[in-house]
């Protein structure tokens, strides 16, 4: 069988491939590995209008097993594993497809500290998942309760309004996009907090609108609204606000590793960058990494998701770490990536060196990059594909010593990811697309 965990959790299209058969078996499979006697779990829900089937799924999965159950209601996954990590949780299960389309969803497990689960833990809760029904349950007296635990995203907003009256970022304009999801229950006030001026785009949640033409999928949509409303800086959550793109006052994107970049700068400057490590994953930019090696960082790489960069960061000793698509760890802050407080550290970067975002970003040149995403029923077998190993191994040649090819089944859709970086960006396209035909041709 095809593993059910993959990069971030259990996705699926909601009520097709997801369904609520499988929430309710993990709910039952999360109670009997992480719960333990008297313990309790906490769910959470992005604004899909699948959450809620998904949310009772679990529920009864959970309270079958004789375990209390938590609901939030919408909330960002950010506040979720700091709610699961700063509680009397013993797990936690946020229930969003992040940055995916409005009809796809997802599980997302946490353990006791609001971390992502260890892939050997995912491995037992996938067997006890697949056996569900043989996990036994418990009498009536012992049935588990569901509470109403709304108030509880309280807790997350005060610890952050906290970190915002911090940042003085008074005078500036800032323009949030919410992508119509979960950050915009607490996103706005939490950047008001900081003294900047914010307006809202994107914050009618309707249950099929996350992500649609808006957030950090679609950061060209913000960049027209900073350009016609004159804010200096325009910020994009994705729709569970885990992650951030940001755009500066001329309507330029600056990405994840531009932000990253930004933020090791800053703290390699002051001396306040533990080990004077970043981590990042394998597809962060070689632009990034020749900026931070050459300010006395170290850039460490792990592979594609954001529970590997915070093992590496936890490994590592490092205090910072991130992706391209706009996950950051800031690990005085959060143990989680999280778009609001990532939108927090740029904003205070900005006030304390008195410089546009624009001239930040400057300070990041990153080399051509193009991705592509191929549609392959055989994704997994790719490395054993003679013709399209040779092509690769040429296009490598043809980039020279500074360039990269990186090929890797995706970890949540069946495809094959073709990312092609180098100095010559007509050629990183050319040799992109044409990696990306032959993979098309071969894997279907």
């Amino acid at each position: 069988m095809p593993r059910l965990f993959g990069t971030d959790g259990i996705r699926g299209v909601a009520n097709v491939d997801l369904r609520p058969t499988t929430a309710f078996a993990l709910g039952r499979a999360t109670a009997k590995r992480l719960v333990r006697p008297g313990n309790a779990i906490v769910v959470g829900q992005d604004t899909r209008r699948s959450g809620d089937m998904f949310v009772a799924a679990i529920t009864a999965g959970a309270t079958s097993m004789g375990v209390d159950v938590h609901r939030t209601g919408i909330v960002p996954t950010p506040a979720l594993a700091y709610l699961a990590g700063n509680g009397s949780f013993a797990a936690g299960i946020m229930v969003s497809a992040s940055h995916n389309p409005a009809e796809d969803n997802g599980l997302k497990v946490l353990d006791e500290r609001g971390l992502k689960l260890d892939d050997a833990v995912e491995d037992e809760l996938e067997q006890l998942i697949w056996r569900a029904d043989e996990l036994g349950g418990v009498d009536n007296e012992q049935l588990g309760r569901s509470f109403d635990a709304t108030r509880l995203l309280d807790d997350y907003r005060r610890h952050r309004m906290e970190l915002a009256r911090t940042v003085g970022a008074s005078g500036t304009r800032v323009l949030l996009d919410c992508a119509n999801g979960s950050g915009g229950v607490v996103g706005p006030e939490i950047l008001a907090a900081t003294g900047a001026s914010v307006e809202v785009i994107h914050n009618e949640p309707d249950g099929v609108n996350i992500n649609v033409n808006s957030g950090a999928t679609h950061p060209e949509v913000l960049a027209q609204a900073v350009v016609s409303r004159g804010t200096d800086v325009g910020f994009a959550l994705d729709g569970d606000a885990d992650r951030l793109i940001a755009v500066d006052a001329s309507g330029a994107v600056v990405d994840g590793d531009q932000v990253l970049g930004i933020l090791a700068l800053d703290r390699l400057g002051r001396q306040a960058l533990p080990k004077g490590g970043l981590v990042v994953s394998v597809l962060s930019n070689g632009g990034l990494q020749s900026v931070v090696e050459a300010a006395g960082g170290q850039v460490i790489r792990t592979p594609v998701g954001d529970k590997y960069i915070l093992d590496g960061m936890l490994v590592s000793g490092a205090g910072l770490g991130g992706e391209k698509s706009g996950h950051v760890i800031v690990l005085e802050h959060t143990t989680s990536g999280d778009g609001i407080v990532t939108a927090l550290e740029v904003l205070r970067v900005m006030a304390r060196r008195g410089a546009t975002l624009a001239e930040l970003a400057a300070d990041i040149p990153l080399l051509p990059q193009q991705q592509r995403a191929v549609p392959a029923r055989h994704k997994d077998q790719w490395e054993g594909d003679l013709e399209l190993q040779r092509a690769i191994r040429a296009a490598e040649g043809r980039l020279g010593p500074s360039g990269r090819v990186l090929v890797r089944p995706s970890g949540t859709e069946p495809a094959l990811r073709v990312m092609v970086e180098g100095e010559d960006e007509s050629l990183v396209g050319e040799l992109a697309d044409t990696l990306a035909d032959l993979a098309g041709q071969r894997l279907n």
